[in-house]
């Protein structure tokens, strides 16, 4: 599963809206996205336009875990069992699609016999879409916040991603959506026929590369790293 990824850079929304923009040009985000981070996510508009939302990752926020509930991660839903659980099949039967700009993702390969950090993203560097849930939490100080999730599928079978994760664990891969697909995606209404965009991405289309983890000062708490 991914838990850590690199969103666009504030001027790179242009690309990821499909429009010349500057209303956004005074937000701003960490550089990369960990559990409960704020970063963007794209969904669809009244008129059919792509809009911009901050949210913040893990579609259960820690600070909206009951006290005396041990924490628990929503970063990555299962697309196998997203009409069954809690935390994301309320937003999957609502058909609260989005989908998460990036410039790449982490995973950990372990052909060297131990964890290394290595990022994967397209071939030509280019901005994708992850397929995701988004969904919104009234906030304690009145306002109304949201937070979101990637979706995942197996990828045992994947040339590129069963590169990843420990050598006895399932191999899982986000959902990266095809560039043609990332509207319809989001003006999918039909969690049946959302299911059509689960699918792998094509290996020929993606690169990894070694990605070691270097000291980074933490724009949020809370943030523990996993390797």
């Amino acid at each position: 599963m991914c838990v850590n990824y690199r969103p666009p850079l504030p001027e790179q929304l242009d690309m990821v809206l499909g429009t010349l923009v500057d209303l956004y040009r005074d937000w701003d985000w960490p550089t990369e996205t960990w559990k409960d981070y704020t970063a963007p996510i794209v969904r669809a508009g009244e008129h059919g336009e792509r809009t911009l939302q901050l949210a913040s990752y893990g579609m259960v926020p820690r600070r909206h875990i009951p006290a005396g509930v041990k924490p628990f991660d929503t970063m990555n839903a299962r697309a196998e069992s997203l009409g069954e659980k809690r935390s994301f099949a309320p937003a999957w039967r609502r058909a609260q699609l989005c989908a998460v700009p990036m410039t790449c993702f982490y995973e950990p390969c372990y052909e060297s016999g131990r964890a290394e950090r290595f990022g994967i993203g397209m071939q030509d560097d280019s901005v994708f879409f992850v397929a995701g849930l988004w969904r919104e939490w009234p906030e304690a100080d009145g306002t109304v916040g949201a937070s979101f999730t990637q979706i995942t599928i197996n990828a045992d079978d994947h040339p590129l991603m069963r590169r990843f994760h420990k050598p006895d664990d399932e191999k899982r891969a986000l959902v990266v959506l095809p560039p043609g697909d990332v509207d319809a995606w989001l003006h999918c209404r039909d969690p049946e026929l959302a299911r059509s965009f689960l699918r792998a991405y094509p290996a020929e289309a993606m690169k990894a590369w070694a990605a070691p983890k270097t000291p980074v000062v933490k724009a949020q708490p809370e943030q523990q790293s996993l390797w």
